[in-house]
C-alpha cells in the first residue's frame, strides 16, 4: 500500500507530532509511506506558546518529511495537493484538531479524493472545547472532503456524526506513547524535581488552557490537608497570573509545585515517576494524550467524567472518575483514591497496555481503508 501522510512532523514539536511519528514508523513496516508536513503550521500570532519547533532539550523523533503546506498561504493549498498527487498514493492520511486547518487540509483532501485516493483523517477534535461561530461550518465542509475517519473516543465519534451522519468511520483508542523512556525511582524523581519526598503527590500535566480546569484542581487541593502536594507541569496558553493569585491566596501555597513551562521529552519521566496519580480536572474533553503517557508510566488516573475520558479510565479500571465537575467532588475523589488498592489500578493498566500499540492502530487503519 502506498500512503501519503500529511500532518505535523519534525521539526515541529508537541503531542500531535509525536503521534504522527509513532504511527508513521508502525505503518512503514509493511507499506510505502511518504511523510509531508507544513512549511508553516500556524502564523506566530496565532500560536500561544513560546515556540512551535523542537528545541535542544526535546527527545525529538526525526522524520525526514517533505514541507509543502503553508496554512496561511492559499496559493500553497493546490500546489501541495499537486505535489502529493504526483506520488499516486492509495491513501492520504491527515490529522484534524481545529477548524483553522479546514481550508488548507480540506482543499488538499478534495483534490486527492477526486483523483481516486482514499482520504482518511484521524480526528482529535471535531467540535473544539472553546467554540467560535465559524467552527461548525468550516469543519462540516472539511468533513465532506474525506473518504473516512478514525475517531479515538465516543464523544469525537458523536460529534462527527452530528455534522456528517453518513460518515464512514471506525473507533480506535489512542495508542500509547512509547518514546519517553523508562520510569525512574520515585524518591529519586522527587529529589530531582526539588519537591517534598514524603507527601502524597498529585500531578497535573500538559498544556494549560481554561477548559482543563486547573483552577478547580487548585481549589480541590486547598481543601486537602498538608500531607498532599500538587505538581503543576506545563506551558500556559494564556496568562498564568490567575492561577498564581489563586495559589498565593490558598491556605498553604507550599503545597503547589509549579513548573509553568514547556516540559521537554527527556524531563517527562521525572514528573510521572514522582507522582502517585495523574489528575485531569477537565471541564470538557474528547480524549487526552495525557492518559496515553500515564499508561506508559503505569500511573493511575483521576478524571472528571467528560468526553471520552471514562472510556480510557473507568471502563478498564485504571483510576477513578469524579462524579461532578467541582472542586469539592475532585477533592473527595482524591481522598477516595488513597483509600483504594493502588496496585490494582496499576495491574489493570498493564493489561490494557498490550492492546494499545501503534502496530495495531496501523493495522486497523489499513483494514478500514480496504473497505472504503
Amino acid at each position: 500500500m502506498k500512503i501519503a501522510y500529511l500532518s505535523t512532523f519534525y521539526p515541529f514539536r508537541g503531542g500531535i507530532a509525536q503521534f504522527n511519528a509513532n504511527l508513521y514508523e508502525a505503518l512503514k513496516a509493511n507499506n510505502e509511506v511518504i511523510p509531508f508536513t507544513f512549511k508553516r503550521q500556524y502564523p506566530d500570532f496565532l500560536f500561544p506558546g513560546k515556540t512551535q519547533y523542537v528545541t535542544a532539550e526535546d527527545n525529538a523523533h526525526v522524520i525526514d518529511s517533505i514541507p509543502v503546506l503553508d496554512t496561511a498561504n492559499p496559493f500553497t493549498y493546490l500546489s501541495s495537493a499537486g505535489r502529493i498527487a504526483k506520488e499516486q498514493p492509495d491513501i492520504l492520511i491527515m490529522k484534524y484538531w481545529m477548524s483553522y486547518f479546514a481550508p488548507s487540509l480540506g482543499t488538499v483532501a478534495r483534490k486527492l479524493k477526486k483523483q481516486g485516493c482514499k482520504v482518511i483523517t484521524i480526528l482529535d477534535n471535531v467540535i473544539p472545547h472553546e467554540q467560535k461561530f465559524f467552527d461548525k461550518p468550516l469543519t462540516s465542509w472539511f468533513l465532506k472532503q474525506n473518504s473516512g475517519f478514525i475517531a479515538m473516543s465516543e464523544s469525537v465519534r458523536n460529534d462527527l456524526l452530528s455534522l456528517r451522519p453518513d460518515a464512514p468511520h471506525i473507533l480506535k483508542a489512542h495508542p500509547l506513547y512509547n518514546h519517553f523512556g523508562e520510569k525512574v525511582d520515585t524518591l529519586e524523581a522527587r529529589k530531582a524535581l526539588g519537591i517534598d519526598t514524603d507527601k502524597k503527590t498529585l500531578l497535573f500535566f500538559g498544556l494549560i488552557r481554561d477548559y482543563k480546569g486547573l483552577d478547580l484542581l487548585i481549589e480541590a487541593v486547598n481543601q486537602l490537608d498538608d500531607s498532599f502536594q500538587l505538581i503543576i507541569a506545563g506551558e500556559s496558553y494564556g496568562s498564568f497570573d490567575k492561577y498564581t493569585e489563586q495559589i498565593k491566596n490558598s491556605r498553604n501555597p507550599n503545597k503547589y509545585k509549579v513548573f509553568n513551562r514547556y516540559i521537554s521529552d527527556n524531563e517527562v519521566p521525572l514528573f510521572f515517576s514522582a507522582s502517585d496519580v495523574c489528575i485531569l480536572p477537565y471541564r470538557s474533553a474528547t480524549q487526552s494524550g495525557i492518559t496515553s503517557i500515564a499508561y506508559h508510566f503505569e500511573l493511575p488516573l483521576i478524571a472528571t467524567n467528560t468526553g471520552g475520558l471514562g472510556e480510557s479510565i473507568e471502563k478498564p479500571g485504571v483510576g477513578l472518575m469524579v462524579s461532578e465537575i467541582s472542586a469539592v467532588s475532585i477533592a473527595n475523589t482524591i481522598r477516595l483514591f488513597y483509600e483504594q488498592n493502588r496496585q490494582q489500578f496499576i495491574s489493570n493498566i498493564q493489561k490494557e497496555k498490550a492492546t494499545l500499540t501503534w502496530e495495531k492502530f496501523g493495522e486497523a487503519l489499513i483494514s478500514f481503508a480496504g473497505k472504503l
